[in-house]
């Protein structure tokens, strides 16, 4: 069932892709586990980005399918530094889906993703603050 009266962020998104035919099932409908990759995927650029360096996924918290996703809609994912911890991110992600010849789109799915900044060794590292120039 859509989430009503929700719009999708106001900026770019972290990753935005066309479904295709191999990601879906017999019905035409998106397999979970591709979005939920796709999910992971921005929630890691962000990660990284902010760690300056490796960070792994943990935990996927709270994960909602909303509503189902076509093959041939747009899928865009937003992802949200929302808390840091001594080497720990957790994430907050939307995917949101607009059909191939519409503006309308619906929130799909959302989760909280949390990741772990690892050094050489895989080892848990402190993550790094954000320059004072990031805003």
């Amino acid at each position: 069932m859509p989430v009503a009266d929700q719009t999708p962020p106001d900026r770019q998104p972290a990753i935005r892709v066309t479904t295709m035919p191999a990601d879906a099932n017999p019905y035409g409908d998106i397999f979970g586990g591709w979005l939920m990759s796709q999910m992971d995927m921005a929630a890691g650029l962000v990660a990284s980005r902010y760690s300056r360096g490796r960070a792994v996924t943990i935990a996927v918290e709270g994960m909602k399918f909303h509503a189902p996703v076509a093959v041939g809609d747009e899928v865009s994912v937003f992802a949200d530094m929302i808390k840091v911890g001594r080497t720990s991110m957790t994430i907050d992600v939307q995917a949101w889906r607009r059909g191939r010849h519409t503006e309308a789109q619906c929130l799909v799915t959302q989760a909280q993703f949390v990741f772990v900044a690892i050094d050489e060794e895989r080892k848990p590292r402190p993550v790094a603050p954000p320059p004072i120039d990031a805003a």
